[in-house]
């Protein structure tokens, strides 16, 4: 497919259900290799006022949905994207990336639009509500607690997005909101909106999400921002200077609607005082720095822009840096033999170029000529191309260039440091960046040094010859791992796995007695009304078990020979459990006491229903607490009660969660814990 033999088309936005173009031709978008023009961009003559409002009314179908289902949904998606992905990799060319800089925006986006998927399913309940902590007793006798709840946000959510991902910047955003069950409205930056709106397009395509849960702006956002509200969330990608513009909109501030920016950020790659040019540590470390100059050209807000070095070993690191990148084949990355693509834009291009000339107060080019491309294919004069450019600041300690200035291409800067505490000092200069490295084998330089960055990053790596073949390096947000940083890198954070879905819910407290708290919450509270009697509750399908279904069990006297037998058998004899007089001179003992796990073999004997049926499996103990000591002579008895159910989408089965109390003779409780069932949703 040769998509560039292609005429230019106007890009069109997806606004109210349709798709629609802008009523002016627009503004041309070029390939950034040869020059040639791609599509036309234009938004004017959109209602942004009434897209917003479209969101915000059709929502409700979007939060109807469970988690689960939501989840199913994200990941019909993410496998309908794969079957269409070599559409996307044949337009991602023109943005001057090569396959693999490809790859991380298309495969990497709908990587994480999976993980989302499968997070959704495994971490989070077959709810449309999300439990926030424990139980918060109000009152001495029980009658009033408090819960906090997640509830999904009924606005919508503006992502606000760069152009160097145009792809996995959309859907990083995207997974979180559409699983937290709130609909999106996506602005990609013009530059690369032509992949962005193809991938729309494609998603929109296959039928998969509810009506108006995704929009798209192909264009200015106009007075969009004028119109959002409370219950709206913003995130922003790009320059610090637009993003603090947009978080003090006067909408936005006086409605306080939540804003989310991710902006300039000066990472910083430490090598150890450990990594001499003889080390694996030295030689992971150029290669790091050479690649994270090149992805994607340098146009990545993770990239290594200060490279903080042993002063001893500056020399011998600026040489094989020099040798690394001057092999480097740069030109057009529909050439196989290229490595590393074009910048965006002319215009990226020369503001990479007067960023550098800013940078050159403080230091000397010691690698690469920014003003004389050297291209491999491609028009060197119409393309965007740019050749690496390593800069080295001898004394960063008394500059300022290097520390405020970003040139968001392939440049970084080289500075020499003599003690950990001043590489800690030179990288904090940054103000607030998304991530840094740190190449070591010397765990006390490791624990200094992270433990001085943590707070002025969002993200810390280290890396070294143990994780050398599994590391996912320095520059890859993961979806697992918090994408963000404070200060001059935004002070927000997306991503963090299920934390990043909480960013559009509302935590709520609610009050009342605990009857009240489970029905709104859908958990069985201690205090709560219980049915007990009758049938056993391991003997209910999930159709017929309800939340308070509770069994009170008969009742076990422990012996001493069941101590002894339980320890030779298991091959604990620990001490306690075997000596009276060692017991006894323990603070917690007055004597011999039974094993823990005794008392929760001989709790599951007097509450399991033995006889084959609805209960397929028990599948773990969570929070278990032994809170009295049992001693010889001391009778048990069991307290269950079906805590929570959860269905799992598209199986016949699904999870109870037991709430299961142990206690003696005399009412004390002897142990907690919560025990996990699978349940078969209808009886056989």
């Amino acid at each position: 497919m040769n998509v560039m033999a292609k005429p230019p088309r106007r890009l069109e936005s997806y606004a109210g259900g349709t798709w629609v173009a802008g009523v002016s031709e627009g503004v041309p978008l070029l390939d950034a290799s040869t020059g040639a023009p791609i599509a036309f961009i234009d938004s004017t003559g959109i209602d942004f006022k009434a897209i917003l409002a479209y969101g915000r009314e059709k929502g409700p179908a979007l939060r109807r949905m469970s988690f689960h289902e939501r989840a199913g949904m994200l990941k019909a998606l993410g496998q309908a994207l794969l079957e269409t992905k070599e559409e996307f990799y044949a337009l991602s060319s023109a943005t001057g990336a090569t396959r693999a800089d490809s790859w991380v925006d298309i495969e990497g986006g709908i990587g994480t639009l999976l993980s989302y998927a499968s997070k959704g399913r495994r971490e989070l309940p077959n709810t449309r509500v999300l439990l926030d902590g424990d139980v918060e007793s109000l009152s001495k006798d029980g009658t009033f607690s408090a819960q906090h709840v997640l509830s999904p946000l009924q606005g919508v959510a503006v992502h606000i997005n760069a152009f160097n991902f145009p792809c996995w910047g959309m859907l990083e955003k995207l997974a979180p909101t559409l699983l937290a069950g709130v609909p999106a409205i996506i602005k990609p930056a013009s530059q690369t909106a032509y992949l962005t709106e193809l991938m729309v397009r494609r998603i929109i395509d296959t039928g998969i999400l509810p009506e108006g849960a995704l929009q798209l702006i192909c264009g200015s956002v106009g007075d969009l921002l004028d119109h959002v509200e409370g219950q709206d969330a913003v995130t922003f990608t790009g320059s610090a200077a637009t993003g603090q513009r947009l978080k003090t909109h006067k909408a936005i501030v006086g409605k306080s609607v939540r804003f989310t920016m991710e902006a300039d950020s000066l990472n910083a790659a430490v090598l150890g005082l450990d990594a001499a040019p003889d080390t694996d540590e030295f030689d992971l470390f150029v290669k790091e720095v050479a690649r994270e100059m090149t992805v994607k050209a340098g146009q990545k807000c993770t990239a290594i822009r200060r490279v903080i070095a042993p002063r001893a070993y500056s020399e011998a690191l600026i040489e094989s840096l020099r040798a690394r990148l001057g092999d480097t084949a740069v030109g057009n990355p529909a050439d196989q033999a290229v490595r590393m693509g074009p910048l965006a834009s002319l215009d990226q291009r020369e503001e990479v170029r007067a960023r550098i000339r800013e940078l050159a107060a403080d230091a000397e080019i010691v690698a690469g000529d920014p003003d004389n491309p050297r291209v491999l294919s491609g028009d060197a004069s119409a393309g965007a191309f740019l050749n690496p450019v390593l800069l080295y600041c001898d004394k960063p300690g008394s500059a300022r260039a290097v520390h405020d200035v970003e040139a968001f291409g392939p440049v970084s800067t080289v500075m020499p440091y003599d003690t950990a505490e001043e590489a800690v000092d030179l990288a904090r200069r940054g103000k607030g960046s998304l991530v840094a490295s740190v190449f070591t084998n010397d765990p006390a330089f490791a624990e200094e040094v992270v433990l001085g960055l943590a707070p002025f990053h969002g993200r810390v790596m280290i890396g070294n010859r143990i994780s050398a073949k599994s590391s996912t390096g320095h520059g890859s947000p993961l979806p697992g791992l918090v994408h963000g940083g404070p200060g001059r890198a935004g002070g927000g954070e997306e991503l963090g796995g299920i934390r990043g879905v909480k960013h559009y819910m509302q935590r709520t407290a609610v009050q009342g007695t605990p009857t009240m708290l489970s029905a709104v919450t859908g958990r069985w509270v201690p205090g709560a009304e219980v049915r007990s009697g009758g049938e056993h509750p391991f003997r209910k399908s999930l159709a017929e078990l309800r939340i308070g279904d509770q069994l009170v069990t008969g009742t076990r006297t422990v012996t001493l020979e069941d101590i002894e037998h339980f320890a030779q058998f298991t091959g604990d004899t620990f001490y306690a459990h075997m000596d009276e007089e060692a017991a006894k001179a323990n603070p917690f003992f007055d004597g011999r006491v039974a094993h823990g796990y005794l008392i929760v073999s001989f709790a599951a004997g007097l509450f399991v229903d033995p006889a084959p049926g609805p209960v397929l499996a028990n599948y773990g103990v969570d929070n278990l607490r032994f809170l009295t000591p049992v001693n010889p002579g001391d009778t048990l008895q069991v307290q269950l009660t079906c805590k929570e159910i959860n269905p799992r989408a598209n199986a016949e089965r699904g999870e109870v969660r037991w709430d299961c109390r142990v206690t003696n003779q005399t009412a004390a409780t002897v142990a907690q814990y919560d025990v996990l069932t699978m349940v078969a949703k209808t009886r056989e």
